[in-house]
């Protein structure tokens, strides 16, 4: 009967303890209701000296002289942006997690509706890595899919005004090709 008592005496004691603990912990938290928030949004941000690399920057200026008459340019696009993932039959949940955090440097939308014609990666030396390849590689086939032709390149410095717009065209005729068959 003692050992039961006992028992009984320890399980109160340790009920007592952590009853006043949580007590002390919501009396500390009342004086400061902002601990919470503090600890959530204490993150320090400060802004970046350039929205783009130098390359990206360089490239970016060659590309608006090649289609600005025709296209506006957005640089660093998510996919999420310009894919819908909504398709039926699929789950859109897990169809907008594969999408979310990808982006292509460039997107070409129309000057007239807005509507994203081309997708364009400048390829530089990270490209190389084969998990990056990998990506590349599903980042294209998702963009095919949806009907937008994702143009590489590689080295830019020297390609002309026309070679870069030929490019382009040549993507839509490839990727009209590929629908057609």
């Amino acid at each position: 009967m003692s050992l039961i008592l006992s028992i009984f005496s320890t399980i109160y004691t340790i009920v007592f303890i952590i009853v006043v603990i949580v007590i002390v912990l919501r009396i500390i938290k009342n004086r400061n209701p902002n601990l919470q928030q503090q600890s959530k949004y204490s993150y320090v941000y400060q802004a970046k000296e350039y929205f783009m690399t130098k390359s990206e920057s360089e490239f970016f200026r060659m590309l608006d002289k090649a289609v600005c008459d025709r296209y506006y340019i957005f640089p660093q696009a998510h996919l999420s942006a310009i894919l819908n993932h909504k398709v039926p039959g699929q789950n859109w949940k897990y169809a907008f997690r594969h999408i979310n955090g990808k982006s292509v440097d460039y997107v070409l939308c129309d000057k007239q509706t807005l509507k994203p014609v081309y997708a364009v990666e400048l390829d530089d030396y990270t490209h190389s890595y084969s998990d990056r390849q990998e990506r590349d590689q599903e980042v294209e086939r998702m963009l095919q899919s949806a009907g937008i032709p994702l143009v590489r390149f590689g080295e830019y410095k020297t390609l002309t005004k026309d070679e870069i717009s030929r490019r382009f065209f040549e993507a839509h005729l490839n990727l009209s090709n590929e629908i057609n068959v």
